[in-house]
């Protein structure tokens, strides 16, 4: 890895991305032209001081999830997202692996969806980005490691108490999305992490080895969810999943009809969203 290199180009690349175009605040007396490193730290998930070393060339060889991180913090198209790879001395994901790269015109219409709960997942249902909104509806991801970011996962393996499914629903969410990682490891054989995923369900559920063995093919598209929160009570939600053309990637988006006591539910928790995940000024 050519460390000099890579943190120049991240530095310069985190100098004309806006605190607005990243969906943050912009506070006041700002010296930096675009994001701080406190700001690209926070968008990428890592430590500030692990961004000051990698823009300094103290630290070297970072992790293709780490580079992928910054790729989406940074809002690079997908030519300066294969060379930030190559900088850091590693090979682009290929054809052959899920890719998970949001576009920026992607990332755009996040940040405009403030008020629903949103997420953007790859075709294995690895989690990718989500809001404030989505965060404070389901649990903060912010500090799940591995397969605890994977939605099929966690629903088979460690089931939350906020999700509340009569035994249909159960049984239809777990054949849509057993079937979804089935098309996805058609297309993307080469992904080993997609194989390992599989593996593992097979291995520690019997109910996801029972539904993958009878050979179901299919996608989760949406469908109407109950969730129980500890602050705002229950809500019954549309759960609507977007497939992003070209990309692979799937918006999920929760929303509650207007004037409904869902809906006022799910602005308080907009209200609650907002105290818990706001970026402080400074």
């Amino acid at each position: 890895m050519r460390s000099p290199e890579f943190g120049q180009a991240v530095r310069r690349w985190r100098d004309r991305v806006s605190p607005e175009a990243a969906g943050l605040p912009a506070g006041r007396q700002r010296r930096a032209p675009g994001l701080r490193r406190e700001e690209l730290a926070l968008l990428a998930g890592i430590s500030v001081d692990y961004v000051t070393r990698l823009e300094q060339g103290r630290a070297t060889g970072p992790s293709g999830q780490v580079v992928e991180a910054l790729a989406r913090a940074l809002r690079l198209a997908a030519d300066e997202r294969e060379h930030l790879f190559r900088l850091a001395g590693l090979v682009p994901p290929g054809h052959g692996t899920v890719p998970a790269h949001i576009t920026p015109g992607v990332q755009r219409l996040l940040d405009r969806l403030v008020g629903l709960p949103v997420a953007v997942l790859d075709a294995a249902w690895n989690l990718i980005t989500w809001n404030a909104m989505w965060a404070a509806l389901v649990g903060d991801p912010s500090g799940w490691r591995g397969f605890e970011r994977n939605i099929v996962w966690l629903h088979f393996l460690r089931p939350s108490e906020r999700f509340v499914q009569t035994p249909e629903e159960e049984a239809a969410f777990r054949a849509a999305t057993a079937g979804d990682l089935r098309s996805a490891a058609a297309r993307y054989p080469a992904d080993g992490r997609l194989r390992e995923l599989i593996a593992e369900l097979r291995s520690r559920s019997p109910e996801f080895e029972r539904v993958w063995e009878s050979g179901v093919v299919g996608a989760h598209e949406a469908a109407r969810k109950t969730i129980v929160h500890p602050q705002v009570g229950s809500l019954t939600l549309d759960c609507d999943v977007l497939t992003v053309p070209g990309a692979d990637l799937r918006i999920v988006a929760y929303s509650a009809e207007p004037g409904s006591v869902d809906c006022e539910r799910l602005r308080l928790l907009e209200v609650v969203g907002q105290e818990v995940f706001a970026l402080p000024e400074g």
